[in-house]
């Protein structure tokens, strides 16, 4: 595999638009005619009811399973087997970022055709070549990375827009760290999420992620709060789920991204969103960068408005143990992670001093009136 070559990559298709659920007979039948429907359970009454009326009536053979919770290997290979005794030609993954994770890796062991609907705007896991699998007990394990991006992404803003605020702003928060992390990577020539280069038109969409939450997230908020549709609501789906994905994917990860890693290793912290993670990660990494202090301005002030949590505490830390956040650095800096991304060798102890400065750092701010 060659190193040298610099990457796009994209889903073949993303569709934005309300009502899109029932509509799903339009997006699946070029790819195939059976259907393996993987759902979380709170939206698996909606997919019965809408979904698979419209796949008969368009004669696609349809079945819908119950993701559990998890996207381990265990639920992987029990899902695999359940499209391959159905004879599905087609996954169709529909919840949040572990549901869709799990129905690309199922995509991919299976070789058939794989459709996704975002529930939450929560994460940019939608779009990527890209599935994070963990253990049983919900510790990060590995990336298994994909040789191809989802056949189609479907935002169905009527879904996302009534999924609570928290998740939105995770999605936010998500968002928020792509800009940084692919410039680190481009500076320093790293390796982006398809194990290339990261390229200029990476950096680019990256970039327009970052300015489209800097314009829109004040009235993005207020329509998720509401669960009404806007248009700065959609405009910020656009950030959240594709600029985020194929910025990230084709501009690379760095610091934010591995914080997150290890902070899975907190056991207080895994009911903590990945974007809301991934936010602390950017903080951490903007210290290690010693970033401009009106970049870091800009950076607290989406968090400020997404609602997000700024400080450790706000996260649910309730005591700081020192041999925690040093395993937490340490995982953060594993060999094949993202830290070997940023423009200057980082070590653990970097990282260490880091996370402590800018939980200090998240204090002082949230001081600020």
């Amino acid at each position: 595999m060659s190193l040298s070559e610099r990457t796009v990559t994209s889903p073949k298709k993303f569709i934005i638009g309300s009502g899109l659920l029932a509509n799903m007979a339009d997006y699946v039948a070029a790819f195939g005619d059976n259907v393996l429907i993987l759902s979380d359970e709170f939206i698996l009454d909606r997919a019965a009811t809408q979904a698979t009326p419209a796949l008969e009536k368009a004669g696609i053979q349809s079945k819908v399973e119950k993701f559990q919770y998890e996207c381990t290997d265990k639920e992987i290979n029990r899902v695999a087997d359940l499209a391959q005794t159905q004879g599905a030609n087609v996954i169709v993954g529909i919840g949040g970022g572990k549901t869709l994770d799990c129905a690309k890796a199922v995509a991919y062991n299976n070789k058939i055709s794989v459709v996704l609907y975002p529930t939450i705007a929560s994460t940019d896991a939608p779009c990527t070549a890209l599935s994070v699998i963990y253990k049983e007990d919900g510790e990060f394990d590995r990336y298994l990375f994909l040789p191809q991006n989802p056949d189609a992404v479907i935002a169905d803003t009527d879904i996302l827009a009534a999924a609570p605020a928290r998740f939105f702003a995770a999605g936010v928060g998500d968002a928020l760290a792509t800009y940084f992390e692919a410039r680190a990577c481009y500076a320093s020539d790293g390796i982006n999420l398809v194990l290339k280069k990261p390229s200029r038109t990476g950096l680019g969409l990256a970039k327009l992620c970052f300015e489209l939450l800097s314009e829109n997230v004040e009235a993005a908020m207020d329509a998720v709060r509401n669960k009404v549709c806007t248009p700065a609501l959609e405009q910020t789906i656009e950030a959240t789920i594709y600029l985020s994905g194929v910025g990230a994917e084709a501009g690379g990860l760095a610091a934010a991204h591995a914080v997150n890693n290890g902070m899975s290793a907190v056991p207080s912290l895994h009911h903590v969103q990945h974007g809301e993670k991934v936010t602390f990660g950017l903080l951490t990494q903007l210290v290690l960068e010693n970033a401009p202090k009106e970049e870091i301005d800009e950076v607290v002030r989406i968090i400020k408005v997404a609602g997000l949590p700024l400080t450790l505490e706000d996260m649910g830390l309730t005591e700081f143990v020192e041999s925690e956040w040093r395993t937490v650095a340490s995982i953060a800096c594993a060999e094949g992670d993202t830290m070997g991304n940023m423009e200057k060798p980082v070590t653990e102890n970097d990282v260490y001093n880091a996370m402590v400065a800018a939980n200090a750092m998240a204090e002082r701010y949230k001081a600020q009136a």
